[in-house]
This record gives C-alpha cells, sequence and structure tokens, in this order.
C-alpha cells in the first residue's frame, strides 16, 4: 500500500524563534500559547544555522549462528540544539558562554561612563536553561520544549570585518528520570492519528 501525497504535510517554516528561560520555568500547555513569564527571546539568529539533531547510540548483539547482529538495543540517547545568535546582549552572552558574571565598572577618567566586564563560568559552575524552539509555517505551529539544557561547546568568534559576528550556541540536552528530555507541540492537523 502506498502512502498518499499530501503537500500541506510538507513544512517550510517562515519564521524560527528560539526562546531560553531558567530551569523550572513553565513550559506552554500547547502550540500557540502565550508564554510565560521568564521566556524570553534571543533575538536575531542567522537564517540558515539552526540544527536540531538527535543521534542515538546503539550495541550489537552478535551470534555464532548469524553474520548479522541477532539483537541491537540502544545503550544512550544525545540531542543537540544549535543556532548562531546576532544580537550581543548580557542574557544572549552568558546563554553562550553558559554562565558567567557581568559587572558594572568605572573606568579611570572617564566620570560618569560606565563600562562592563563579563567573567566566563569557571569549571564546575555551567548553569543548565530550558530551552524552546518554535516553527511557524503559515497557520501551522511547532514548539519544542527542552526542559533542561547546558553549553556543551567551546565558543569561537569570528569577528570579521565587513560581516556579521555571530554568538555560537550549541545546547546539549539534559534528561531526567521524572522528566522527558524534549516533546514537541503542534497545531498541526497531520499529526492527528487516524
Amino acid at each position: 500500500m502506498s502512502a498518499k501525497t499530501n503537500s500541506a504535510e510538507t513544512v517550510v517554516p517562515g519564521r524560527l524563534y528560539l526562546y531560553l528561560a531558567p530551569v523550572g520555568t513553565a513550559a506552554p500547555a500547547d502550540a500557540s500559547i502565550a508564554l510565560a513569564a521568564g521566556w524570553r527571546s534571543v533575538g536575531h539568529t542567522t537564517e540558515d544555522s539552526l540544527k536540531f539533531k538527535e543521534e542515538p547510540n546503539f550495541e550489537s548483539l552478535k551470534s555464532a549462528q548469524s553474520d548479522f547482529p541477532v539483537r541491537q538495543f540502544q545503550t544512550a540517547d544525545a540531542v543537540t540544539v544549535e543556532m548562531d545568535l546576532l544580537q550581543w546582549s548580557a542574557p544572549n552572552f552568558k546563554a553562550v558562554y553558559g554562565g558567567g558574571t557581568i559587572t558594572e565598572i568605572t573606568p579611570t577618567g572617564t566620570g560618569t561612563a560606565k563600562h562592563y566586564k563579563f567573567v566566563p563560568p569557571r569549571i564546575g559552575e555551567r548553569t543548565d536553561v530550558a530551552a524552546l524552539l518554535e516553527a511557524v509555517d503559515g497557520g501551522k505551529h511547532y514548539r519544542f520544549v527542552f526542559p533542561r539544557a547546558m553549553q556543551l561547546e567551546g565558543v569561537a568568534n569570528d569577528l570579521s570585518k565587513g560581516s556579521g559576528s555571530k554568538l555560537p550556541l550549541r545546547l546539549g540536552v539534559l534528561g531526567g528520570d521524572d522528566t522527558d528530555a524534549w516533546y514537541m507541540l503542534t497545531d498541526d492537523p497531520a499529526f492527528k492519528e487516524s
């Protein structure tokens, strides 16, 4: 039996949004309800930097009676969310570096001008965040919710003359026994099981 072709079941996101919040912030109950207080948009991101990847790990059980594995079983799971941020702000800088502190300083001889000092987190001081990725395709909404994630990669800043400088956000999704590591909410009628 062949699958029915249906162009309405294709997805072409016209808009992508990424929101971050402290872990424990109330997640939305559906695909289009207003977000609770605590969620903040990271603002502008590059057009083509979004990557959402799930990478399960499997082991094979081999047998002397077969040239092929007789069983495959999953041993671990990993999910990463990547996006390049264009807006340099205190919250975005802290998200990309996994935390850190920002203090206000008054440089010598500048009167009332304020400057700011960012210090990245030390080993063992990185902070988790909640993340929400929203894709909108016309009237269809898709929200990928990640209750706990952490910046797991180093940061390579490319400061090039004549091009926008990006903050590379590379989140590794964290799990727990009492919550789903991630899930999706949608109002797309194609997801109704018959």
